[in-house]
């Protein structure tokens, strides 16, 4: 596939990236984007948006000229590596030195970078190690004696910082110290630390110390209680612990932008360097966001690019403070279809201290696909088999473009499992999801839809779902796939939830979903429509004949027709009525004939209201199996009873094509819907005159493959495209 797939004009020459680093994919330089005052740079939409494709882009495409660190947060190995020693170490420490260990290994212009900052502040935290015996905390600082030096030059000092070898003092401190008894939190160990650390700087390296450890909160200016109230902090945990970890990440930062400073680092090093955080909404990318953006909104100044994805859409909670998005002020943000931004700058308030984190962000929106893109992707990787009308090629692009709502991650997926794809005559979209997909991992080939259930759902479960319900969510999800509001979400959950202590309500779900970045839908539960088809398709699946599905679909119709026989009853969110929440359900599982009998009884009179309950009613998934909704309502299937009832079946099956959303309707069932809805103007009935306009209204959507009831999920379908 075209990796750049989505993003060519952000990786371009001059393009948004480039600006931002300096430095252009060939290793010419660019015109820099910002001042001092650097944004962090948040990549936002949900799943399938291809924020992760993106970040390893940018690395693959510029570290070649410029050092760009790529980090992923969710990975586990960071608090495995944490786990032996939780006293001197966290998830946070492991992930910095990680980046400074690569910085180090640097082999391009400028050459290696060295952290003697960084250093000092790894080397007070080792004293929290296992047994705060010096013999434990050698071992902790023998991890880190690479950090401070020159690649290659083992053993040397930093120049113009430590003026001696400082491993070497170290190594033989603690070997004096070996055997000593020591007081709480190892107090023997760090005061001889310190000591060597302020013996063996150089004037410059003292002073570098003073200024970032004597900036501690509570360091009242002296480096040497800084750094040990660093440790007690790390080692004290919660709060205090993130406090040690943010002037960790400060300092490695630090010794970042120490590199680019004088007369050698001007000359010899180019651009910006960058860290890129994919999965920045996990807890460990949420406090390197946090730490930066604080630092960056007290005054700290840094080159560092600081790019990170989030799902959510106002780039997560914790840029807010606890204040819902609206009353703060939405973050600076950037379209690429709008061009490159010439400006970004902080929003200053009266307090700057107290501003919302979310001032110091840029939210980079990802871009759906376009029409063109969209289809030049599928029909790229067709194979030329078929006759020249290319009728099977058109319809497997309208099925890849309906189906993954133009979300880069499902269209690349989609069309390749649909390259050897015959679309059935008369094919339901999700006939596509059954075609098999050899993942490029090289596992055995799957159905599509089993491959993006897993990527999708079961590899980026929300952040914060409980552990009780992981093993459950997607099978959650697949039920609530019919649901429409959160009254029959709730009724779907406490049923498949009977057996358990703990449950999901409708509310938390919504919250995870939005929190994951899905979006919500007036109409549907589920409020991404593609999203919404995979698990529908999963759930007709689940059980033989589809039996999961006709469970769950009779299990609402029940719960309303027992709701609309209280006459106090409130109405239904997504209905005009109980009664039409209630046909809903039982249209789609089996009760056709009973919809159209009510129907039929219900229109005299009332001609514009039926039309909207009819819509309502309509709005529903097919199931899976052969399906006779087109000769039904073309007539072409024989039905009883009068002329009204007979014409009333034809028009709800001419509708529910028409809503469905998944198969094409066009010019064939714009005129089938006009014919239907002037036959029964003609009729002999009360209000029949008024359906008139009706057929002119539905006939002109349906013409031009357009919603008849309108809801966010399917508007959303005609923008992205």
């Amino acid at each position: 596939m075209g990796e750049d797939l989505g993003f060519e004009r952000l990786l371009e020459e001059e393009g948004f990236f480039a600006r931002l680093l300096g430095r252009s994919p060939s290793g010419g330089g660019s015109k820099l984007l910002y001042g001092p005052d650097l944004p962090v740079l948040l990549l936002t939409g949900g799943p399938g948006m291809g924020k992760g494709r993106l970040l390893r882009l940018v690395r693959d495409r510029f570290a070649a000229k410029v050092p760009v660190i790529y980090l992923d947060c969710a990975s586990p190995v960071y608090e495995d590596q944490a786990e032996p020693e939780p006293g001197a170490r966290s998830d946070l420490t492991e992930a910095l030195v990680d980046v400074a260990e690569r910085l180090r290994a640097w082999q391009g212009t400028g050459g290696p970078f060295v952290f003697p900052r960084f250093f000092a502040g790894l080397t007070m935290i080792a004293t929290g190690a296992a047994d705060r015996s010096p013999e434990a905390v050698r071992t902790e600082v023998e991890r880190y004696e690479t950090l401070p030096q020159q690649h290659g030059l083992r053993g040397l000092g930093t120049g113009g910082f430590w003026r001696n070898v400082l491993i070497g003092v170290i190594r033989n401190l603690l070997n004096t110290l070996a055997g000593q008894i020591l007081g709480a939190y190892g107090a023997s160990v760090a005061s001889a630390l310190l000591e060597a650390l302020f013996a063996n700087a150089a004037p410059k390296g003292r002073r570098e110390l003073t200024r970032i450890y004597g900036a501690y909160p509570t360091a009242g200016q002296q480096p040497e209680h800084g750094l040990l109230d660093l440790a007690t902090d790390f080692k004290a945990g919660g709060e205090a612990r993130e406090v040690a970890e943010r002037f960790l990440f400060r300092a490695l930062r630090e010794d970042i932008e120490a590199a680019y400073e004088g007369t050698v680092g001007w000359l010899s090093r180019v651009g910006r360097p960058a860290l890129l955080l994919d999965h920045a909404d996990s807890p460990l990318g949420e406090r390197l966001l946090r730490a930066v953006l604080t630092d960056r909104r007290d005054g700290q100044r840094d080159r560092v690019v600081i790019v990170g994805t989030a799902r959510q859409e106002d780039g997560g909670a914790f840029l807010y403070g606890g204040l819902p998005p609206e009353d703060v002020g939405s973050p600076a943000e950037y379209r690429p279809a709008d061009g490159i931004p010439a400006t970004w700058s902080r929003n200053t308030g009266p307090q700057p201290d107290q501003a919302p984190l979310a001032d110091g962000v840029l939210l980079l929106r990802m871009p759906f696909l376009t029409g063109d893109q969209l289809r030049d992707e599928t029909l790229r990787r067709q194979r030329r088999t078929e006759s020249e009308n290319g009728a099977n090629r058109r319809r497997v692009v309208a099925a890849v473009a309906r189906l993954s709502g133009g979300r880069p991650h499902t269209v690349i997926r989609l069309a390749a499992a649909a390259a050897a794809f015959h679309m059935p005559t008369d094919a339901n979209d999700r006939d596509l999801l059954d075609a098999p997909l050899r993942h490029p991992d090289g596992a055995a080939e799957r159905p599509v839809t089993d491959v993006l259930l897993k990527e999708l759902i079961l590899d980026q479960l929300p952040v914060r779902l409980p552990d009780e319900h992981r093993a459950q969510w997607l099978d959650l999800l697949t039920h609530l796939s019919v649901a429409h509001d959160t009254e029959c979400a709730d009724v779907l959950l406490l049923h498949h939830q009977a057996h358990r202590v703990t449950i999901l309500t409708a509310h938390q779900v919504t919250k995870l979903l939005t929190e994951s970045g899905w979006p919500g839908c007036e109409r549907h539960f589920i409020g991404d429509f593609g999203l919404r088809q995979l698990l529908v398709h999963r759930l007709y699946g689940l059980r033989p004949e589809g039996a999961a599905w006709h469970a769950d679909h009779h299990l609402l119709r029940d719960h309303y027709a027992l709701r609309a026989a209280d006459d106090g009853a409130p109405t239904s969110e997504a209905f005009r009525s109980l009664t039409a929440h209630r046909m809903n359900h039982h249209l789609v599982s089996g009760g056709a004939d009973d919809v159209v009998r009510h129907l039929a009884a219900t229109l005299p009179g009332r001609p514009l209201q039926w039309c909207a309950e009819l819509l309502e009613i309509a709005q529903a998934p097919y199931p899976g199996g052969a399906d006779a909704r087109r000769g039904r309502a073309q007539g072409l299937v024989s039905t009883e009873g009068p002329a009204l009832r007979r014409t009333v079946d034809q028009l709800l099956h001419a509708v529910w094509l028409c809503e469905e959303r998944t198969r094409p309707t066009g010019s064939e069932m714009a005129r089938t819907l006009a014919g239907l809805l002037e036959r029964l103007s003609i009729m002999e009935f009360v209000g029949a005159g008024d359906l008139g306009p009706t057929a002119t209204e539905w006939s002109g959507l349906a013409a031009n493959q357009r919603p008849l009831l309108r809801c966010s999920c399917t508007d959303q379908l005609g923008r992205r495209r």
